[in-house]
């Protein structure tokens, strides 16, 4: 399947609607060419609006993390991103629900499969990691993340950037300090 085509089913997939309150809209982009790839959890009611992956206060942090521009973080050709979930999974009592899983196991084999310039996929939070590392994750995300090493040089483990996860960053000074260096200098080379 061509790329192209494949994008294209992606983006009119709607096999969650029946389980959503609201209409689906698969937020992923990616190219052939892409050599980091974003595995985060899914999008939020910001990002559903806009249809733009990681265009919220979380997108701002990351790409900071990251320590890119807008404009190179948005260039597909450096950066594909796929979340767990590719809509909105709505509301929860303490912020959004975990993303659907009906869209990993249907789309990021043949995604994965697809892209053949990847030099390094991101997994933000606890989902990707899970779904992705499955027993070679530590206990918990925070020992998953202090332990990144581990899952170098294929994966870099990162927790979720979301404003919401402030205190996680001041409990973790370590992160910002120890590790984020790291990930800059690794985006750096493969960019």
């Amino acid at each position: 399947m061509s790329k192209n085509k494949q994008l294209e089913n992606i983006l009119n997939c709607s096999i969650c609607q029946a389980d959503l309150n609201h209409a689906v809209r698969p937020v992923v982009r990616y190219a052939i060419t892409s050599k980091i790839l974003i595995i985060g959890q899914a999008p939020g009611l910001k990002v559903h609006k806009s249809g733009i992956p990681w265009n919220d206060q979380s997108g701002i942090r990351l790409r900071q993390w990251l320590d890119v521009s807008k404009e190179v973080f948005y260039d597909t050709s450096n950066f594909g991103i796929i979340p767990m979930g590719f809509c909105y999974p709505g509301k929860g009592k303490s912020g959004d629900l975990p993303p659907r899983k009906e869209c990993a196991p249907k789309w990021h084999p043949t995604i994965l499969n697809a892209l053949k310039n990847v030099k390094l996929t991101l997994l933000i939070g606890q989902y990707a990691q899970k779904y992705y590392l499955n027993t070679r994750k530590e206990k918990n995300l925070t020992e998953t993340v202090r332990n990144f090493e581990n899952y170098l040089p294929h994966y870099f483990v990162l927790p979720h950037p979301s404003p919401r996860n402030g205190i996680w960053l001041s409990k973790n000074k370590w992160f910002e300090r120890d590790l984020i260096p790291i990930l800059q200098n690794t985006v750096k080379e493969i960019i």
